[in-house]
């Protein structure tokens, strides 16, 4: 790590037989971000360094160690990702990020999605929960309590595309002729298409619905929605959902009940004994696994979100929800969010939302979704008591009414804070 110096009083965190090892003086890399990224950052490295000594009188201390990524890092490094940057977020398994531009041009399509799939973070954690007095577009947000576990490595986003007129666009549409006629019929215009190949496999579909499985039940949640697109693409999404059912039968058939139980019950003895066993299974504390169709969950969660509780999709599905929950939740700019990959400890939390590059430097954006991205940051490292601190001082400075432009626009009688405002009443409210 030629441009990197480890604070000389901080230890790693490391993992030992499936769970991590968090010392009193953890080294946590951080990429404080494009645009708006190092305001949010300093507001939030102050309010996480507040919550921990708060919590624990001194005995803990989070030694920061900054990499480099994105705009930052093509100034001083003349790269968009340093290699020794993934090898930091490797080492020292845990760290947090804020936005990151896109570079423009050839090369990496998207920092964020690279990150993701060189340390193979195949779950991205999004969970939606509303805050007391943040404006909301929906009559109930307070209904609202989802947790996403977004499959984070497949799906389109694993970037398997053929540009149109290139010449391997031609070289894949003639495979396709020669050897799937059938399929090569189905491409209305095969001249001017291009094409991308949407992987989705058994291993990868496990790991993720394993994940949320395990949180449900170590969180004591009731169920978990399987979100796709099965009807129509049926040898991808309908297999996510087939696989989804049989992992939860063959690995927890004492702590699950699923939709397909039931349909083989209803099929043998008819649906009176299946109404009747699904009730048992579930007054008994077993975690119902059901499904929903991708486009009816995207209106149920409006008009039914308290039927959702925990839910497991693929990638595309789960970009597409995560934002549309946290627009009823008061928006992404106080989303938070984590991609993990729970086999070997890796994680990086991070802001969920743009650069915003015209605020830049103007001390003016909400740091939420990165502060509440450093509050699960916390928790997963077991540092419940500081994120739990950080839910109160969160909840404390929204009530206050003293809140960013965002808020304060649409909140009556509010006080229009700075960024770093925002984080000194938070501080306040620890």
């Amino acid at each position: 790590m030629a441009h990197l110096t480890p604070p000389p009083n901080g230890s790693a965190i490391t993992m030992q037989n499936g769970k991590l090892l968090v010392p009193d003086n953890p080294i946590i890399p951080y990429i404080e971000g494009d645009g708006t990224g190092p305001d949010i950052w300093r507001a939030t490295v102050r309010v996480l360094d507040a919550a921990v000594a708060s919590a624990y009188g001194g005995q803990r201390k989070i030694h920061w160690l900054e990499v480099y990524a994105g705009g930052k890092a093509n100034t001083l490094l003349n790269t968009w990702l340093p290699d020794e940057t993934v090898d930091a977020c490797r080492d020292y398994l845990v760290s947090i990020k804020g936005p990151l531009t896109t570079p423009i041009g050839g090369g990496i399509r998207s920092l964020n999605v690279a990150l993701r799939q060189l340390l193979d973070m195949y779950v991205c954690l999004r969970p939606v929960r509303w805050f007391q007095g943040v404006p909301s577009p929906v009559k109930n947000p307070g209904a609202v309590d989802m947790v996403i576990f977004r499959e984070n490595t497949e799906d389109i986003y694993a970037g398997v595309e053929f540009e149109q007129g290139s010449d391997e666009n031609k070289l894949f549409m003639r495979l396709l002729q020669e050897n799937f006629p059938k399929q090569f019929s189905k491409i209305r215009f095969p001249e001017t298409s291009g094409i991308g190949i949407k992987p989705v496999s058994q291993d990868g579909t496990e790991r993720l619905v394993r994940a949320a499985i395990d949180y449900s039940l170590t969180n004591k949640r009731k169920s978990v929605t399987i979100v796709h697109k099965g009807n129509i693409m049926k040898f991808t999404e309908g297999a996510f959902r087939h696989w989804a059912y049989t992992l939860a039968e063959r690995e927890y058939p004492e702590q699950t009940y699923t939709w397909a139980q039931w349909e083989k019950t209803r099929a043998a003895s008819g649906e009176a004994a299946a109404n009747q066993e699904q009730a048992e299974a579930l007054a008994a504390g077993r975690i119902l696994i059901k499904d929903a169709i991708a486009d009816i969950a995207l209106q149920q969660v409006l008009t039914r979100p308290e039927d959702f509780d925990v839910i497991a999709t693929l990638n595309l599905n789960g970009d597409y929800l995560s934002d549309a929950l946290a627009a009823q939740v008061g928006g992404i700019g106080i989303a938070p969010g984590g991609n993990i990959n729970y086999l070997t400890g890796t994680a990086v939390f991070e802001a969920t939302h743009g650069t915003a590059p015209k605020y830049a430097d103007l001390d003016k954006v909400n740091p939420g979704s990165l502060i509440l991205s450093g509050e699960m940051m916390l928790r997963y490292m077991g540092w419940t008591e500081a994120a739990d601190a950080i839910i109160r001082a969160m909840d404390a400075a929204i009530a206050s009414k003293q809140v960013t432009y965002d808020f304060a626009r649409l909140m009556d009688n509010a006080i229009e804070v700075k960024c770093s405002e925002f984080a000194d009443v938070m501080i306040k409210n620890l």
